[in-house]
């Protein structure tokens, strides 16, 4: 009947159970797939594309690892080429990666990986895809969900934004179980098999064998199966053994380009970008510090290079991006192991990070202050630092640096009337209050301690011991130290430092040359526009902020365009679950505060901020019928919860964006909170960072399947439509509102379900109907972004950069009477467009990664040093060389294009 079928499981590492609960299946299952395949010839086996399966099952079962490679490397147990299956939308470009370089690696360890980008379950496909997998090596993907109706056939070409194309099977009518239906039974296996062939033949056309998946969520084979395959005329094979006969051509195939994202044949699922907001944040924190700071900065100016510990981290961001544990479509353990692998992970960079900035922070003298610059271009900017004294600041050059303190530390932590041997318990080594004794001293009848943030050398308490005689009275003094704004020159990926000297002793005759001088503040080759900063309004002369008295704000302009009501607080009910949003029968949305204060909290000059308190009755929960709790809530509760919402204002010298930290104490359950963002212009479409490009979006989605198709989306990095763009920490939803004329940002949403079988929006439940109290994310929560107004969106992916990833500070660990050492830079990469995307050290060569974010050919231009360049695929298999002339190169890029480049010295 030219049937070919493919067994398979479709494995959910965790989901609505934890990991090791399932795992405990896992064993079982794989167990009865090695007995069944080795007893029986003609088995074959699909193990849902991701190597995972193999790594959970040989941890436990060690001693069949030679059994599974034997089935591998004989073509019947088809492995990787995933190291797990991925959420696309929610981790970065750079994740994705990494996922399939250890799913490659392994596999080829084990016999030999699948050549097929599997997809089967993502919610949602990245428009750069086709070219990640063709740049991996993979000619053809296999998907579900998210195809356009305009597909009508079980194949259609994918292309990237680049224009690479890649032959891409779809799996319609029932998706990777579109055969599972057919041998439940040994009776009727003809009729089922006609029936599929009929049902198939409208897809795949009047020739060629026809596709059947047999294998469901968490499906053992069956055994005897082989036989049932012939009786119906079939034959059986792996996914890659069915798609590997068709060559990578797309010749003739229907065209779809870009992201995949319509409900027109699946439901995607969209809810998932919002739940469980605080796992989102992490992500983002932690993938930002593992590949923007620990492995650049490793690369440059480490010593050994940390590989196993950035494999660590690395894995655990892979781990975490599975399709049910990013997404927080999970039961609560499960969000709960998610959460902690990912704090895993930041911590391995941290520690990474740490250990290469203490070894540039010993060559700067106690007191001084390093800072370092994650960024692949040359920067200024402010930093905040704290330094002893009350001393100017300078840089290695003796140049002035513009500063002005924000705060004291207290310099007197005790003066009383006390046991001075019940003092000395309180003392650790050297440690006394968080800090080190550094001196002491007793003068009649009290004993002074003193303080600083370092230890100056061994302290004998001893020696104190013998002095304390009448003494009755302890002072504990500290060190002065200060809380300073300064503005900074860093090189391209390097590192400056500056430290406090005095006044005289750096400038001479120059001192009035330095300060604030016919409205610039000026040092070394420094000039930059001071803030000012009222109670109610921030100007930095790029941007001006008002205080509206609602409390939202006002953002005027260099090109006098004026927004006003921004960042207006919106909370609705939300009756969904963890996979839809869906508003309740009788929605209730409050976004009128009750009362409005703001607070002066820094006056610039180079910082200014202003804190926005707003206080709502926010309703506390759902009203569900009291007899059918387990059914949606049908509107809001008459009860409500106080809250007050903070919002920390920020606008810096030299930037055109304004920064914002809004925090909240969440006590209620079953909301979304929105932040509302008005648009000077009307916009027909968005622009948003995704991974590794820039996606447009237009103001609603391709519906039909049933679910709901609500225009929101992710963004990754920014979003920007009708002249004002969001700049974003991690993964955030948006939806364009009133015809174009409003952004909102999902800040946080509540639900108390995985998925509810009776949810407004989506007619099919999206999996059990579990309890997942956790996902209703009571407590605390702040989220940091900041808004810019623009009139042309290529000014925003620089301005992002910037905003996400800060200058790097860590204090002087070296002798006090140590020079500043000179700034030094370590790689620039620059061009129309180009972003660095990750710098490591591979095979004794610096790998980099760019991508060229722009709609035209364009040219990056990377300089260090260097004198041998070569390209790379993703996977770090060496290319042809690349020339290069006095530590620069100069390399042509496609729009959109990906780019590998290896870089090493003589």
């Amino acid at each position: 009947m030219d049937i070919v079928v493919v067994p398979h499981t479709h494995w959910d590492r965790e989901w609505y159970e934890p990991f090791q609960r399932f795992r405990l299946r896992l064993v079982a299952l794989l167990d009865e797939v090695l007995d069944t395949m080795e007893s029986e010839p003609g088995y074959h086996f699909t193990l849902d594309g991701q190597l995972a399966c193999v790594d959970d099952y040989l941890e436990v079962r060690p001693e069949n690892r030679d059994r599974v490679a034997a089935l591998v490397k004989s073509g019947r147990l088809a492995v990787g080429p995933w190291q797990i299956l991925l959420d696309e939308f929610l981790c970065s470009g750079e994740n994705i990666v990494r996922n399939l370089e250890l799913g490659l690696a392994g596999a080829e360890k084990l016999g030999g990986a699948m050549r097929v980008g599997y997809l089967p379950d993502m919610f949602g496909h990245i428009a750069q895809m086709p070219q990640i997998l063709r740049r991996a090596g993979l000619e053809h993907a296999c998907v579900y969900r998210g195809v356009p109706s305009s597909v009508t056939t079980d194949a259609f070409a994918w292309v990237a934004p680049d224009g690479t194309a890649i032959r891409t099977q779809y799996l319609p009518e029932g998706g990777y179980g579109n055969g599972a239906h057919l041998f439940s039974d040994v009776n009727g296996l003809e009729e089922r098999a006609a029936a599929f062939v009929k049902t198939m033949r409208a897809w795949h056309g009047p020739e060629g064998e026809l596709l059947a998946m047999y294998g469901t969520d968490h499906s053992a084979p069956v055994r005897g199966l082989p036989e049932m395959v012939v009786a119906i005329g079939a034959r059986m094979d792996t996914l890659s053994g069915y798609i590997e006969r068709y060559s990578g051509d797309t010749t003739g195939l229907p065209r779809v380009t870009g992201e995949l994202r319509s409900h027109a044949r699946a439901n995607i699922l969209p809810g998932v970008i919002s739940v469980r907001a605080a796992v989102k944040q992490a992500m983002g924190r932690a993938e930002r510090m593992v590949e923007r700071y620990a492995e650049p900065l490793a690369a440059l100016w480490g010593g050994p290079w940390p590989g196993r510990f950035l494999d660590m981290a690395w894995r655990r961001l892979v781990e975490a991006s599975g399709h049910d544990s990013v997404t927080g479509c999970g039961v609560d353990e499960t969000a709960q192991q998610v959460a902690a692998r990912i704090a895993e992970a930041e911590h391995l960079g941290q520690a990474v990070r740490d250990m290469v900035t203490a070894r540039l922070a010993a060559a700067v003298p106690y007191g001084g202050v390093l800072v370092v610059n994650p960024t692949p271009a040359p920067r200024a900017g402010v930093v905040i630092v704290e330094v002893p004294g009350t001393d100017s600041l300078v840089d290695a050059s003796g140049a002035a640096i513009p500063s002005h303190r924000i705060d004291h530390a207290p310099t007197l932590l005790m003066d009383e009337r006390i046991d001075p041997a019940t003092v000395l318990t309180y003392v650790h080594g050297t440690e006394l209050y968080g800090q080190h004794i550094v001196a002491w001293d007793v003068t009649e009848d009290t004993l002074t301690f003193t303080l600083d943030r370092e230890p100056r050398g061994p302290f004998d308490p001893a020696a104190v011991r013998a002095a304390l005689d009448g003494v009755t009275h302890v002072r504990i003094e500290v060190e002065p130290w200060r809380k300073v704004a300064a503005y900074v020159e860093v090189p391209a990926l390097g590192h400056t430092s500056l430290r406090p000297v005095t006044y005289d002793d750096a400038f001479g005759e120059s001192r009035g040359e330095w300060g604030h001088h016919d409205g610039c503040w000026l040092g070394s080759d420094v000039e930059v526009l001071p803030v000012t900063a009222g109670r109610r309004v921030l100007d930095n002369g790029l941007l001006r902020v008002e205080i509206e008295p609602d409390g939202t704000l006002g953002l005027f302009g260099e090109d006098g365009r004026t927004i006003t009501g921004v960042c207006r607080i919106e909370d609705g009910g939300d009756a969904g679950d963890t996979y839809n949003y869906a508003p309740p029968e009788e929605d209730l949305v409050v976004s009128e505060p009750l009362s409005i204060e703001s607070t002066l909290v820094d006056a610039g000059p180079l910082v200014g901020s202003i804190n926005v308190r707003r206080a709502y009755l926010w309703p506390a929960a759902g009203e569900r019928v009291a007899s059918t709790p387990e059914l949606p809530p049908l509107t809001r509760t008459g009860e409500t919860e106080d809250a007050v919402v903070d919002m920390r204002v920020e606008l810096r010298a030299g930037e055109r964006f304004v920064r914002l930290r809004v925090s909240f104490d969440n006590r209620c359950e079953d909301h979304r909170v929105r932040m509302h963002v008005p648009l000077p212009r009307r916009a027909d479409h968005s622009l948003a960072e995704g991974q590794f490009a820039i996606v447009r979006r237009e103001l609603e989605s391709e519906g039909g399947c049933g679910e709901t198709p609500l225009p929101t989306f992710p963004a990754a990095g920014w979003v920007a439509a009708g002249g004002v763009a969001a700049l974003l920490e991690n993964v955030t939803e948006y939806e364009l509102l009133n015809d174009g004329d409003e952004l909102a940002l999902t800040l946080l949403r509540s639900v108390g379900y995985l998925s509810r079988n009776h949810n407004g929006l989506r007619p099919e439940p999206a999996g059990p109907q579990l309890p997942t109290p956790a996902a209703q994310s009571r407590g605390p929560h702040t989220v940091s972004l900041a808004l810019m107004p623009f009139m042309d969106w290529r000014d925003v992916p620089v301005a992002a950069e910037i905003f996400r990833h800060d200058l790097l500070v860590a204090p002087g660990q070296g002798d006090p009477e140590l020079p500043l050492p000179p700034a030094a830079a370590g790689l620039s990469v620059s061009g129309r467009g180009v972003t660095m995307t990750s710098l490591r050290l591979r095979d004794g060569w610096h790998e980099l990664r760019m991508v060229a974010l722009t709609e035209v050919d364009t040219e990056a231009v990377v300089q260090g040093d260097f004198t041998r360049a070569r390209r790379a695929d993703l996977t770090g298999r060496p290319g042809e060389p690349l020339e290069t002339e006095e530590g620069t190169l100069r390399l042509p890029l496609k729009a959109w294009e990906i780019a590998t480049v290896q870089l090493r010295g003589t």
